[in-house]
């Protein structure tokens, strides 16, 4: 049994100096191995190792080359499928140079795409997502994570839920690129296919927060429209509240400038009610009578 599991030490730390950092396992694979780990016989020396060299979140996946591995005595072969990484290091400490926003701007922005444990986060060929727009906007919109249609652009909001959000600052009066668009995370939460998308974990949200701070002090804005529960929880807390319908249209404060949260567009895109629309559009009511924008009868009327 020993053996086995020096095994499979040895078969991570080769594929860790391969430049592999993720590694697909099924449930029933960690069940096996936590049922093997704790055995009497095995040293503490060699169960830290082992234990060390496991991801610290795991998500099923097809991992038949990793089942196999744990079954056989000899060498494992554990299979190469992109899936989530150990812990997450503490939060970055973000020291931005002095000038104007421009340059404060540029050189957090090389500083967010030079982030190794963003890099480490992106999967092949896609990009570390940074916020994008008008530098003295008044009006600050965040969102939680990058979508599929972001990590390939490497801009926020590009999807179709970012179409839907270039048609509600339309109907503000607004064009994207008179206000600031970011998210809180800049990588894409990893997922076991390219499909689907899932919300960010805490650890992830705090780890990038820094950089979404950092945005907001070189930006400056009037207020900050908080997209959807996740987005919401980052700015405010994750204990801040249990619905997003019990702050939705509340204004609230983020690092001393005040937030608005209201429904992310994704969740528009999927409930065509009528009602959920208006109540949408009436937070971005709000939004534009705190940032002093006129707001015309036919505004007043609108339906997304």
């Amino acid at each position: 049994m020993k053996a086995e599991l020096l095994a499979l030490v040895d078969e991570l730390k080769r594929l860790r100096k391969e430049g592999v950092t993720r590694v697909s396992v099924s449930d029933a694979s960690i069940q096996e191995l936590k049922k093997r780990v704790p055995a009497p016989s095995v040293a503490a020396s060699t169960r830290a190792e082992v234990l060390e060299s496991i991801p610290a979140q795991v998500r099923s996946a097809n991992a038949a080359d990793l089942d196999k591995a744990l079954a056989a005595s000899n060498a494992p072969k554990v299979g190469k499928a992109a899936l989530a990484t150990g812990k997450l290091p503490k939060p970055p400490v973000v020291a931005l140079p002095e000038g104007d926003k421009a340059a404060r701007w540029e050189a957090l922005r090389e500083i967010v795409l030079g982030c190794p444990v963003c890099n480490e986060h992106v999967k092949p060929g896609k990009k570390v997502v940074f916020g994008i727009g008008n530098l003295d906007a008044d009006i600050f919109f965040c969102g939680e994570a990058p979508g599929a249609d972001e990590e390939v652009k490497g801009e926020p909001f590009v999807g179709p839920a970012g179409q839907l959000l270039t048609k509600m600052i339309g109907a503000m009066g607004l064009s994207r690129e008179e206000v600031y668009i970011g998210n809180i995370m800049n990588w894409r939460p990893e997922m076991p296919t390219s499909r689907g998308n899932r919300p960010p974990t805490e650890e992830e949200l705090n780890f990038c927060l820094p950089y979404l701070k950092a945005q907001v002090a070189v930006v400056q804005p009037k207020l900050i429209v908080a997209l959807g529960a996740t987005a919401t929880k980052g700015l405010l807390g994750p204990n801040s509240f249990r619905s997003l319908r019990q702050v939705k249209g509340q204004w609230k404060e983020f690092e001393g400038i005040p937030v608005l949260p209201t429904y992310h567009p994704s969740y528009l895109l999927h409930n065509s009610s009528k009602r959920e629309k208006r109540a949408s559009w009436e937070d971005l009511l709000k939004v534009m009578e705190k940032a002093g924008l006129p707001i015309s009868e036919k505004q007043r009327r609108y339906f997304l």
